[in-house]
Parts: C-alpha cells; structure tokens; sequence
C-alpha cells in the first residue's frame, strides 16, 4: 500500500500534473494541499475517471485539503474539534484499509512573534490534543501534510541561516517533538538518514536550481505501520515541471496484508494474526 502527499498549491492550476502523476506511479492514497478551491467546484469527475474516490474540503483562493484514495474511504472528518463552518480549510481525515489516515496543511505562520505564528502554534496544539484524546498510538494511524515545519538541520538548505525563524524556530520543533513522543514517526528517516532531501524550494531566487530547499512535508506513522514501512521517498523531479508547484510529491509504502483492504478490516488485527 503506497500513501503520497503533496501541496499542489491549487488543484485548477495542476490538475493535469495530478492526474499524469496518478497515472504513472498508482498510489493507493493521494493527500493534498493547497487546492485553494471551493468544494462546488473541485474537479472531483476528473479524479474518478482515473479510478479514485475523493473527499475533500476547501474554500476560495487558500488553503483546503483533499483525499484521493483507489480504495474504500470511510468515517471523513474535515475539522479539527471546535472548528466551526467559518474556519480555514486545513485538515481532512479519513478511515482507509483499517488506517486512520489525517492530512493537514499546517499554518505557515508568516513572521516569528506575528498573530499568524501564534495562530500556528495553537493549531499544532489543538492537533496534538486531538490525537492525544481520538487516537491511539498503538492502532494503525498516518500523519501526512504540508507540516510547515523542517524537523532537523539536516532537512534545510543551511541550519544556521534559517536558525529562529519561520519553518525552523524551537517553538516549532517543540510542537513537532509532542507529536513524535505521542508516537510518530517519520517515515522518510526509517529509510536514509541523508541530508538534503526537500520537498519545498521557494519559487524566488533560483532556490530550486540552487537547491535551497526544505523538508517541510512528511508523512508521519504510529509504530505499527512503522514496522511496515518497506520504503519512503521524495519526487524531486516534479519540481523541475512545466508550472510546478513549489512543493513535490512525498511517498510511503507499506506491506499490508490484502485483508487489511478490506475497509472494515484492522491492521492491527491482521497483525495478532
């Protein structure tokens, strides 16, 4: 079972860079971020012509987030607790093959000390408490997005020029330290302890062309998928596209057992078997 996400940084602008993705590498789950688009108007025809369900949850111009899956989708929640109608369009979960599957496009923060850094922190708070009173570390659970956040030196172009600021500040880190000690995992860091792996390069000052780039979306899992992980990795490669997005694709694989597509079965289960 392979899991990708992306920040396509609007779904109308790279529909056909999705749909050639899907075609060629067949995830059985797609995460997005970024569709910027209205649920009236999200191409959901166009992703089931190529053989997926989808959910999503968007509004006009920012933000919104989508699940595309070639496999049962189930339980959709498209809110963090709290959240009323009018809040941004930032998270969008589902049950899929017995894996609780979160996908998040966490604040930017814009400046340290700024409303919108402070507005970030609380969100990654809200997260963290959510996980801490819905989920289960010991159950089948992925945490994937566009986190906004570099975890270590080694997945930014030059720690110490980035040192405090936004994407790469303590505060951050602390919030990402919560979650891992919930019980994440990073998946990319089971497979290679390499530096200089990113997913996200400015579209400004050559960054992509001068590598300067950072590792700020990630895919994130329970111990139990953990121990099934057979491969991570980034698709670089889409970011030298016609019209890329600044962001690419980033890749799980998981052995699972063909019961575990049952979506009513339970990896765990399948695992005490």
């Amino acid at each position: 079972m392979t899991v990708a996400s992306w920040n396509v940084n609007s779904i109308t602008v790279r529909l056909a860079q999705v749909i050639d993705w899907l075609n060629v590498h067949r995830p059985d789950v797609l995460c997005l971020q970024e569709t910027k688009i209205p649920d009236e108007r999200f191409p959901k025809a166009a992703i089931e012509a190529v053989g997926y369900q989808v959910v999503y949850s968007g509004q006009k111009a920012y933000n919104g987030v989508a699940i595309l899956s070639r496999l049962p989708i189930s339980q959709v929640r498209s809110s963090l607790p709290g959240d009323d109608e009018t809040a941004q369009k930032r998270l969008i979960a589902a049950t899929i093959a017995g894996i609780e599957v979160v996908n998040v496009y966490v604040p930017n923060g814009s400046e340290v000390g700024s409303e919108k850094f402070a507005y970030k922190l609380a969100w990654l708070e809200r997260l963290y408490r959510w996980f801490e009173r819905d989920f289960d570390p010991q159950g089948a659970v992925l945490l994937c997005g566009d986190f906004n956040i570099a975890p270590e030196a080694r997945d930014v172009y030059d720690a110490q020029a980035v040192a405090g600021k936004v994407l790469f500040h303590p505060d951050e880190h602390a919030a990402l330290a919560r979650l891992q000690q919930w019980g994440l995992i990073d998946t990319l860091r089971i497979h290679t302890e390499e530096a200089g792996l990113f997913s996200w390069w400015d579209y400004r000052a050559a960054a992509f062309r001068r590598n300067l780039g950072m590792r700020i979306d990630q895919i994130w899992v329970s111990a139990p998928l953990a121990a099934r992980c057979t491969a991570g990795w980034i698709d670089r490669q889409m970011r030298a596209a016609d019209s890329p997005s600044d962001h690419v694709p980033v890749v799980a694989s998981f052995e699972i057992d063909s019961e575990a597509r049952d979506p009513g079965g339970s990896v765990l289960e399948l695992e005490s078997r």
